[in-house]
């Protein structure tokens, strides 16, 4: 059964648009967790793809500096993996909603509990980076039979084989890292990098769109020329702390309607 995410996105890339998926910070707003909705309606006006909800945790071993803080921001609101939930329960959104977590908190929440919960959102999608593709039957039989799927990641360091078996049979769409290191762009991109988005992108059944360090329009139009789209964090997540509603409002229009 296709899932609805890979359905949607799928039909956006048909039609000959850049798919865009802004992250927030789940609790990271003046109002805490009761304004995520709020942030929720604001992008979805924007015509983003889809968006992604990050849950804050103490160790976020994937997460930049600029992500970083606002897990600690979101956590000193007491906001945790059980209220989040709780609070996406109580609307529905036209937009997928993808959550992004490690796999602590899912463990202390209860993997069952944790999907079951899940299924009564409009959460579409997971990510979870800390989660090694050989232990991924922790959670994998438990979305079998829901409409949630697990989104693989692709880094840059990933080799051909181990590339082709973890887009086989993947969901959602395939998350192709663009740097070695935490989200946030630091430095340069690697030179190879847009042959290997080429090439991850020609093997992939699914949309494949680029993320970590995605910051500028130039950025959106390089990623769009060699994926399907791009995934922006720290960009959307630092303009939205600093109430940047029409830079935000910008860059997605650049991105969401970005034609092929």
């Amino acid at each position: 059964m296709t899932k609805t995410l890979t359905a949607h996105l799928q039909a956006i890339k048909e039609k000959g648009r850049g798919l865009f998926i802004p992250y927030i910070m789940a609790g990271d707003h003046p109002k805490g967790l009761g304004g995520l909705f709020e942030t929720i309606a604001f992008l979805e006006e924007q015509g983003v793809s889809a968006i992604e909800i990050g849950i804050p945790w103490s160790d976020p071993v994937a997460d930049g500096p600029v992500i970083e803080l606002a897990g600690q921001r979101s956590l000193t609101k007491g906001v945790s993996l059980s209220a989040i939930i709780s609070q996406l329960q109580e609307k529905k959104t036209e937009v997928p909603l993808v959550v992004m977590t490690y796999f602590n908190p899912v463990f202390q929440y209860g993997v069952e509990r944790f999907v079951e919960d899940l299924k009564k959102t409009s959460v579409k999608g997971l990510i979870v980076p800390d989660l090694p593709h050989e232990q991924e039957d922790v959670i994998k039989p438990y979305l079998k039979n829901t409409d949630i799927a697990l989104v693989p990641l692709v880094s840059l360091t990933t080799g051909l084989d181990r590339q082709k078996e973890l887009i086989e049979d993947a969901q959602g769409f395939i998350y192709a890292v663009a740097i070695n290191g935490v989200t946030g762009k630091t430095g340069s991109y690697r030179d190879d990098l847009d042959q290997h988005l080429k090439r991850l992108s020609s093997l992939s059944p699914i949309p494949v769109l680029t993320g970590f360090g995605v910051s500028s329009f130039a950025d959106i139009e390089r990623f769009n020329k060699v994926s399907d789209g791009v995934i922006v964090g720290s960009k959307i997540v630092k303009a939205l702390h600093d109430g940047q509603k029409q830079e935000i409002a910008d860059f997605i229009s650049f991105g969401s309607h970005y034609q092929k």
